[in-house]
């Protein structure tokens, strides 16, 4: 595929942007300790429900339900999850959730069965017929001669189906238990999986921006793949100076790269350390899990083309591409910041999705330029500490490509809003949101450095010296990654911001433990917006 197919947008830093739906007080569900009486009395309120909402639950009397785990939030809300059978088959697919809230009445009903079961029981595919088949796919021996037979529905169409569960042992001596999926009627294999799943292990990451790091990798016969069972199976690939194709990275010993671009595994250890830091400050932080919340990693792809001096995070291919620079004005795009920031577009294509031009499309690479930020705070890393730089790492003959303290500095950002800001490249007019960002977080004057603030008649550069206090990163992070996530739509612009933001700070009160509802006022005002 070449990069041309790939709907993006490229790191001058450009990619789409953007921040999750999660509440953030309580964004880990608080489940209380229950008595065996208590877990009973929820699920039968829950049955309850599933027997009153038959139309909902998509069941009928050939249908019955086994309860299986229980979430109490702390608020009282209760969500029971069920199995489900058919005529006393299990279903596979056919698991449902019952929403109540915390006075008992049902909220919703959450499964992926998207329509009734109508089926006859009797198989036409015989037990050893259905062994034979999975045998002949997957090979191994049979753990038991007499199949489960059960109800497929994670298809179109339910379907009856056998479960032939199979043994076998693989190159590298890793027992596998096999699950086939035989279509009962016309033998077709309908799926298959391993109940053993391969653990991860811990690596070392020469990397050339980061030190040397711990990497969580895979093992596979011959040595480890760069793939991360631990976060959404995030791997990273080389793409061997090519635009297309590639192959995951693969090592003998589990030692990636030498800091050095002299070994093409260097590049893919920065790539794969930024992705596992990102994942953990969204989870752990935001209580965001993955990009997509889903639980589902994306994909690093480094030593794209030739001397490509750029990164872009791709929709299409859900995944971050990163360039080796034409070392000359860039090194490899690989650094930390620039792993957070382009995560941070996968986030934010799943939820507010800033339309990319105009105002809105300077919000969109300013929470990109935000949160790569606060994900090298979080590291907490030695060899690239935290700041407000962005791609300090990777320039070649400047400091920095854009500063969020004083946005101006690099040439061509803004420092404040004016009318004519959204005129500007999406990068450019980035410029206001990161200026608010630093003077909420950090204040005008800090350790970090003096942030002037904007008088009447300011455009892009800022000439005042108003003196503000700052709330601190966690909380600014906060009030930010709310307000993108509940308050902004594809359209909003800086006054919209100012508005969400403002509302957010309320919102966030109790979690916060202070309504900063006025130094967000006076931080969007110092940037000229009012």
């Amino acid at each position: 595929m070449s990069r041309d197919t790939f709907r993006q947008a490229s790191l001058a830093f450009a990619i789409a942007t953007g921040l999750s739906a999660l509440s953030l007080g309580a964004q880990a569900q608080q489940m209380q300790e229950l008595s065996q009486a208590q877990r009973a009395n929820a699920f039968s309120k829950a049955q309850g429900h599933i027997e009153s909402h038959q139309g909902r639950s998509l069941s009928d009397a050939d249908h019955s339900f086994e309860a299986r785990d229980l979430v109490v939030d702390e608020d009282g809300a209760e969500h029971a999850r069920f199995d489900r059978r058919y005529k006393g088959l299990k279903v596979l697919g056919g698991d449902l959730i019952v929403h109540s809230g915390r006075q008992g009445a049902l909220q919703s009903i959450r499964q992926t069965l998207a329509r009734q079961i109508q089926l006859d029981t009797k198989p036409k595919l015989r037990a050893a017929e259905a062994n034979q088949i999975a045998l002949q796919s997957h090979g191994g021996e049979l753990l038991s001669k007499q199949p489960e037979l059960m109800v497929y529905a994670r298809g179109d169409l339910p379907a009856l189906a056998w479960d032939v569960r199979s043994f076998s042992t693989k190159a590298d001596g890793t027992p596998s238990e096999m699950h086939v999926i035989v279509d009962a009627q016309n033998g077709r294999v309908l799926e298959a999986w391993d109940d053993v799943h391969t653990a991860a292990a811990n690596g070392t990451g020469k990397t050339l921006y980061s030190g040397n790091v711990v990497l969580t990798t895979n093992t596979v016969t011959g040595g480890y793949e760069l793939r991360d069972p631990s976060r959404g199976s995030t791997y990273t690939m080389s793409l061997a100076n090519k635009t297309n194709g590639g192959s995951i990275m693969k090592d003998a010993d589990n030692s990636w790269g030498n800091n050095a671009t002299s070994d093409v595994a260097s590049a893919g250890a920065d790539a794969q350390f930024g992705t596992a830091v990102t994942w953990d400050y969204y989870k752990n932080v935001h209580g965001r899990n993955g990009i997509a919340n889903d639980g589902k990693g994306a994909y690093n792809r480094v030593h794209y083309g030739r001397n490509y001096a750029n990164a872009f995070w791709s929709d299409s291919c859900f995944c971050m591409t990163y360039g080796d620079g034409n070392g000359t004005s860039l090194r490899p795009l690989v650094s930390l910041d620039v792993a957070g920031h382009e995560m941070t577009h996968g986030v934010t294509s799943r939820t507010a999705n800033l339309t990319y031009s105009g105002e809105s499309g300077g919000l969109n690479e300013a929470t990109s330029d935000i949160f790569g930020s606060m994900v090298e705070f979080y590291a907490a890393n030695a060899n690239d500490a935290g700041d407000y730089l962005i791609g300090e790492k990777i320039m070649i003959g400047r400091a920095f490509m854009r500063s969020m303290m004083k946005p101006s500095a690099d040439g061509s950002s803004a420092d404040c809003w004016y009318s004519g800001v959204g005129n500007l490249d999406v990068h450019y007019s980035s410029g206001v949101a990161n200026h608010l960002f630093f003077i909420l977080a950090e204040g005008t004057n800090s350790p970090l450095g003096s942030s002037p603030t904007c008088v009447a008649g300011n455009t892009r550069v800022a000439t005042g010296s108003a003196s503000l206090s700052g709330i601190g990163r966690t909380a600014a992070a906060k009030i930010w990654y709310r307000a993108l996530t509940t308050k902004m739509t594809s359209a909003t612009n800086y006054a919209g911001a100012r508005a969400a933001t403002l509302a957010a700070a309320a919102e966030l009160t109790a979690t916060l433990g202070t309504d900063y509802s006025a130094q967000v006022a006076a931080a969007w005002s110092a940037v000229g917006v009012n």
